[in-house]
């Protein structure tokens, strides 16, 4: 008997996991890129990833990553500035086979300029799961 928590360097979330798509949305990078200004001083959160996971903490950067159908698109860095493992339950209450969620906040610290998010994606995307 043990528990399984998996360690990452890398925040792969969906918009509905919490993702700013608002604010980081490609065809708009493209045209104007977004700078570190237009995230200043905010605060994310995501939600609801599968499994416990231990994130790297700030000062540590995580790789920030946009799912999008499964696909991956590197938007740049993320520091960590909380996290929570919790019980993942049913809509009664109850919880679910013994499986577990992780939710917590972040902040931005760096964003990739578009011809390096374009390179960076490609080349360090899990084979297969490249967005471009």
């Amino acid at each position: 008997m043990g528990s399984f928590i998996e360690i990452n360097d890398t925040l792969q979330i969906t918009a509905e996991q919490g993702f700013p798509a608002d604010l980081l949305n490609l065809e708009k990078h493209l045209q104007t890129p977004v700078t570190l200004d237009d995230v200043k001083g905010k605060v994310f959160h995501f939600y609801k990833k599968d499994s416990a996971r231990l994130f790297h903490l700030d000062p540590v950067r995580v790789f920030l990553v946009q799912s999008i159908n499964g696909k991956w698109l590197i938007w740049g860095k993320a520091l960590i500035q909380s996290q929570t493992i919790a019980k993942q339950l049913d809509e009664s209450g109850k919880w679910i086979d013994e499986k577990w969620q992780t939710s917590g906040t972040y902040v931005i610290s760096e964003i990739y300029e578009p011809d390096y998010q374009a390179l960076f994606t490609k080349r360090e995307s899990i084979p297969g799961k490249s967005y471009l």
